[in-house]
This record gives structure tokens, C-alpha cells and sequence, in this order.
């Protein structure tokens, strides 16, 4: 099983490695309420010491269903395709997803995914954080400050 590399951090972040799309597939986990193996996800909030998301990798093999539908009690999820072709089901809505596919599912929504692919992997990102939760963002939320950058290009 592949393992997470801490890059750095210090007490204002923390940063990690989780290698190439082909490797998220060397990752698996024991599902917390089922006790069954799930192979092909990372989830980084312990990796990363986050207090505010969930973010997961996932690598789905050709021609194969996650497994289960499921809700949140709080939660909304936002999937972000990366690689691959599949379909994507909210309650009683199948679409199409692909790279470059974003869907958000607010908390209630039944949903499942699936990879339609004959040959290659289907790969997202799911972030996940407490539906209506952001008050402000970019750069709402952001002050700009002087600093001098410390890498040569």
C-alpha cells in the first residue's frame, strides 16, 4: 500500500505528496463503517492537519462501479474529474462525467459514479466541507501583502 510523503510543514501548513494519477490507484483504506477495503482512494485531511475539508483522491478501474450510493448529514461534495470517462448518478440524474467535469452535490443527494471506460482509469478529486459554510472567498477573503519570493527560477 502506498503511503502519503509529508513535503513540509510548519504551524501555518502543511504540505504532502500523494504522487501521479497512476499512483493514487496504490492507495487503499479500510472503509471506517463497513470494514471493507477500498482500494484506489486517499483521504488527506489527517495528511494535511485540515480543520475545515475532506479531500480525497480517487482512482476507479476501467469498467467499474464505486460500490455503493450514499448521502451527507452536513456535508456537500464537490468532484472534480481529472482523468477518464464515466457516468455520475444524483438520486434519479445519470449524466456523463469526463476530464474536466465539476459537479457539486449538496448533502441530501443520493449519489454514485462509475467508470465506462474499457481501458483507462477514472480519476477525481472529491472536496468535501459543511454545506453553506463559506462566507467569504478568493479574494474577498484574501488581503494582499508585500513579501520577496525565496525560490530562483
Amino acid at each position: 500500500m502506498k503511503q502519503v510523503e509529508k513535503i513540509s510543514e510548519n504551524k501555518n501548513y502543511t504540505a504532502v505528496n500523494v504522487g501521479s494519477f497512476d499512483d493514487i490507484k496504490n492507495y487503499s483504506m479500510i472503509h471506517p463503517k463497513t470494514g471493507r477495503e477500498i482500494k484506489g482512494k486517499v483521504f488527506l485531511k489527517k495528511h494535511t492537519q485540515s480543520t475545515g475539508t475532506e479531500i480525497s483522491y480517487t482512482s476507479i478501474p476501467p469498467k467499474t462501479e464505486i460500490g455503493y450510493f450514499h448521502i451527507h448529514n452536513k456535508d456537500e461534495e464537490t468532484y472534480v474529474f481529472l482523468q477518464g470517462k464515466g457516468f455520475y448518478q444524483v438520486d434519479e440524474d445519470v449524466f456523463p462525467v469526463e476530464a474536466g467535469s465539476v459537479i457539486r452535490v449538496a448533502p441530501a443527494g443520493v449519489r454514485s459514479l462509475c467508470n465506462s471506460s474499457e481501458t483507462e482509469d477514472l480519476v477525481y478529486i472529491c472536496v468535501q466541507s459543511k454545506e453553506n459554510s463559506l462566507e467569504e472567498h478568493s479574494t474577498d477573503d484574501g488581503t494582499r501583502v508585500e513579501k520577496q519570493a525565496l525560490w530562483n527560477l
